[in-house]
């Protein structure tokens, strides 16, 4: 039974869309919103409020778009967004990740990376109640896991292919340590697993 369709505020969606048009420019993201029937967006983004703006099945779809318009280049074209992505939160959207003003410097680097992704666990739970996300410890290694990753709505797929998440989670531990971490996506729903999880891997030397 797919799961049902939710909707993603106002703020995560203008974060993707202004993340896209700084790594794609203005005409990329025109063709990709046109190609995922999100045409009122262009030269028109939604505000920076916590109001509901699209379906999880819509923003599904322009992650597809834009892998498709990028070809062999989409999975790195997503992480760069990932990673922009990321960065306009710091700018825009501190408060809702929990961040302003926090001595994270003064943390042990694990538990500044630990920090950063219940940071980022509890910023979706706030922009959308229906979230289930959360951060575990296996053994050595930190996990990130969503049971309702958006990305992954009604796609599935051989191969793990959440590259924007891949990209927002390694700029979130690099700005947490001021290191570069291998972020492995280890399950993925579009799979058929049970869930989302990416690792966080080993120091890239």
């Amino acid at each position: 039974m797919p799961r049902p369709d939710s909707v993603i505020v106002n703020g995560l969606v203008r974060q993707a869309l202004v993340s896209a048009q700084e790594v794609m420019g203005s005409n990329g993201l025109n063709a990709v919103l046109r190609a995922s029937g999100l045409e009122r967006y262009i030269e028109n983004l939604p505000p920076n409020n916590m109001e509901p703006a699209i379906k999880t099945s819509d923003y599904a779809h322009l992650n597809q778009a834009i892998e498709e318009f990028y070809g062999r280049g989409g999975r790195g074209m997503l992480r760069r967004i990932g990673k922009a992505s990321f960065q306009y939160g710091i700018r825009e959207q501190a408060a809702l990740l929990g961040i302003a003003g926090a001595a994270i410097k003064l943390l042990p680097e694990r538990q500044r990376i630990k920090f950063i992704l219940n940071a980022m666990v509890n910023a979706l739970k706030k922009s959308n109640a229906e979230v289930d996300a959360w951060v575990e410890e296996r053994g050595e290694k930190l996990a990130y896991i969503d049971k309702t990753c958006a990305i992954c709505w009604g796609r599935s797929s051989e191969t793990s292919f959440c590259h924007l998440y891949i990209g927002s989670i390694s700029e979130a531990v690099l700005w947490a340590t001021g290191n570069e971490y291998e972020i492995v996506e280890t399950h993925c729903l579009g799979k058929g697993d049970q869930y989302c999880c990416f690792e966080v891997g080993d120091k890239k030397t």
